[in-house]
């Protein structure tokens, strides 16, 4: 309301201002003098709506100091592992970038977005409830990346950089650059975006006592996102390409004790105590190009057509030398020695491409008080091969044909969404498995059936800015490629076997959600989801050896329960009457926010504990204009996680980022500290589905760092290059930004 009164006040000066220059006969005006106004909206830090909540990176300093992984982590009710993925408040979450999946999945997933710096995202979205509009395939959740896509008038550039070091065994430092370039004039507008990634990381693991190891990771990284835009009349057309590579080096020394084939027919075992030293290389290209045609209409600006032709190609290399493994046998009364070089342990490689095709149309629709009615088509085909040494041991196709129709309608203080969305797949491929000089060949099992999938949701306006929300719907996950590729893409000892399931079954998921959420950011929410034939990690022992694997649970729930609270601090200082009336800016107040939930897995023949999720934020002004932020995160221990049972806190990290502005706001610098209490761990223990004896592994990276951050507007000498800072909270067809939005 403030916003449109200064807005009427400012047309009303230049009207009065027009009119008394009409009898003036001695005022020229000079155009250089003349200066834009340009009206923006705050972003709000986070964002609550009826299907997801909108997390703004662009501006939170303690989100965007380092990479994107970092980050996320911060986000208040979601967990990360790198055994079991991703959830927020309870459900599994499938991870897109700029609204097209990645299709990657744990470690992979990690090391992605590892590679990728946190202050080339502009903001996080998690679609707690997908619509028909989505993909079928999103499963519980959605967790949508979208990176920056500054819309500008004419030239502007913004240059981000960060600097940040771990000191544990040893001096450890990362670095991270990039560049936004972008430009618009009469024919159409172009974005470009670049930069580079380097960390060095570590990483100390003990595997059940077996073998105990210490991890020199580098990393390296680098991305351009392109994208140009011709405004055709009233229509658009918009041209992306994308490109991320990341080359990772890791050398590990380990030691433990393994059981080693001596000889064969029949095989002779003995156990050695060996120290070993490996190096392992990693070298993964994604390329993404996207074209998109949106169709306007001029007797309706509401009513939209959109066609989207995407193309994604992603190649993955690994491979693992050893460079040597010694000791001696433990049965030998003389301490016999053990000398002997593996060489090539694993050379495994991956190609995955997709194409797709889309059409999404709309229009307003008399239903009720107003109404919408959106449909449109998919189809999509995905090929994924993968070869160890010489051998395509995994050939997998999948076709995808859907198609979907949703109705939104607002009655007085009620709004509905239904929708229904049909989706055909034909899935099929073969595997093979080398055994010895026998080359063994198997089918896939066959995934060919048709499945409707229904969604429907109710809001109900309780008051100003507060809402009730029910929801229900029903997806499929499919495996992802990471899960399905039998080839070991991670560090192999001589005691530890990590393989794919190319067997895998998808999983449909029914879920069901109750919400009140007041105010954007207040909230409290239940929900249950039921699964069939979910995926899951499972680790197991059988004598020296251990074994980490894929499977299927035939049936599961999921129960989550979760709150949000944001505290003003002015409310120790205020009363809540005057407090209500405040229209606040939270960039500009000291508060705090607060997030608790609980979850708990419930699997047949298994008995899991729930575990408590908390989370604080605290922001504090400052003199000098310098703001403190604080996070901190807290996972209950003793809790089930799937098959496992965390012995520590996955999440125990206290993060706190100082930042202040420079040169009219052009110039942001801030320094932090992330898990300063050097909490972060990951300890488990192993819950077998078959009854067999638990595994204990702990996993400790160099997760407390230090560092500067900096981000610098790069003045340009045309005066009207002025960032449209409000675009971003537009639809993505109004916008005249370029790169990809969520769908």
């Amino acid at each position: 309301m403030k916003k449109t009164i200064f807005a009427i006040s400012i047309l009303s000066s230049v009207v009065y201002f027009a009119q008394n220059t009409k009898d003036s006969t001695n005022f020229k005006v000079k155009e250089k003098d003349i200066e834009g106004v340009v009206i923006t909206k705050t972003k709000k830090a986070v964002e609550q709506k009826a299907d997801r909540t909108i997390f703004d990176f662009s501006e939170q300093p303690h989100l965007n100091n380092g990479n994107v992984l970092e980050g996320i982590k911060k986000l208040p009710g979601l967990v990360s592992t790198d055994i079991a993925g991703m959830m927020y408040q309870g459900k599994i979450l499938d991870v897109y970038l700029n609204g097209r999946p990645l299709n990657i999945s744990s470690n992979e997933l990690n090391s992605f977005l590892e590679g990728m710096p946190a202050n080339s995202v502009e903001k996080i979205e998690v679609i707690t409830q997908p619509g028909a509009e989505f993909p079928a395939t999103s499963g519980g959740a959605i967790m949508n990346i979208i990176t920056n896509k500054n819309a500008n008038k004419y030239l502007s550039a913004t240059y981000s950089g960060n600097y940040n070091f771990s000191n544990y065994d040893k001096f450890r430092s990362r670095t991270s650059n990039s560049l936004n370039l972008n430009a618009r004039n009469k024919l159409f507008g172009w974005q470009l975006s670049v930069g580079q990634n380097y960390r060095e990381s570590m990483l100390n693991s003990n595997q059940d006592n077996l073998m105990f190891a210490n991890t020199d990771r580098i990393g390296r990284g680098y991305f351009a996102k392109s994208g140009v835009t011709f405004d055709l009349g009233e229509d658009r057309l918009l041209l992306n390409y994308d490109i991320y590579h990341n080359k990772n080096s890791n050398y590990t020394a380990s030691n433990g004790f393994a059981d080693i084939l001596i000889s064969q027919n029949p095989d002779l075992f003995r156990e050695i105590d060996f120290d070993a030293f490996d190096a392992a290389k990693t070298n993964n290209l994604r390329q993404e190009a996207v074209a998109t045609y949106q169709k306007r209409f001029s007797d309706d600006k509401n009513k939209k057509l959109d066609f989207q032709f995407g193309y994604t190609k992603a190649d993955s290399k690994f491979g693992q030398n050893n460079i040597f493994r010694k000791g001696i046998f433990t049965d030998s009364p003389i301490g016999e020695p053990f000398n002997f070089t593996a060489g090539n342990v694993l050379e495994n490689s991956s190609d995955m491409r997709i194409a797709n095709f889309r059409i999404d149309y709309s229009q307003p629709l008399k239903i009720l008080d107003e109404g919408k009615v959106s449909l449109g088509g998919l189809y999509e085909k995905q090929n994924f091969d993968t070869e160890s040494k010489g051998l395509t041991n995994l050939e997998y196709q999948r076709q995808t044909a859907s198609t979907y129709l949703e109705f939104q309608a607002k009655y007085k203080k009620f709004d509905f969404i239904a929708g229904a969305r049909a989706e055909n797949y034909d899935i099929s491929g073969i595997t093979r498995i080398e055994n010895g000089n026998t080359i063994t060949e198997d089918d896939l099992i066959p995934f060919n059936k048709f499945k409707l999938f229904p969604n429907a949701s109710v809001q109900y306006n309780v008051m100003n800015q507060v809402y009730a929300l029910a929801n229900y719907n029903k997806k499929i996950n499919l495996p992802s490629i990471s899960a399905l590729n039998p080839n070991n893409n991670t560090f192999q000892g001589p005691n530890t076997q990590v393989n794919g399931n190319p067997f895998l079954q998808p999983t449909i998921f029914d879920n069901f959600e109750l919400k009140i959420s007041a105010f954007d950011y207040a909230f409290i929410g239940y929900s249950v989801n039921n699964a069939k034939n979910q995926v899951a990690q499972i680790i197991r022992r059988e004598g020296k050896n251990i074994f980490n694997e894929q499977v299927n649970i035939s049936e599961m729930k999921i129960h989550n329960f979760n709150v949000g609270l944001p505290i003003p601090f002015m409310i120790f200082t205020k009363p809540l009457s005057e407090i209500m009336k405040f229209d606040f800016n939270p960039d500009k107040i000291n508060f705090m926010y607060l997030y608790a939930g609980y979850q708990k897995h419930d699997i047949n023949n298994l008995k899991n504990n729930g575990f408590w999720i908390f989370n604080v934020m605290t922001q504090i002004l400052l003199p000098k204009d310098i703001k403190m932020t604080a996070n901190y995160s807290y996972l209950t221990p003793r809790a089930g996680y799937f098959y496992f049972t965390a012995e520590k806190p996955f999440n125990n990290s206290l993060d706190i980022t100082l930042s202040k502005k420079f040169m009219d706001n052009r110039l942001t610098v801030s320094v932090f500290g992330n898990d300063i209490l050097n909490g972060q761990v990951m300890q488990i223990r192993t819950n077998n589905p078959d009854g067999g004896n638990n595994v204990f592994l702990r996993t400790k990276y160099d997760t407390r760092n230090f560092g500067l951050s900096i981000n610098y507007k790069i003045p340009t000498k045309n005066k009207l290059a002025k960032e449209d800072a409000n675009i971003l909270n537009s639809k993505k067809e109004e916008t005249g930004g370029v790169m990809q939005q969520g769908q």
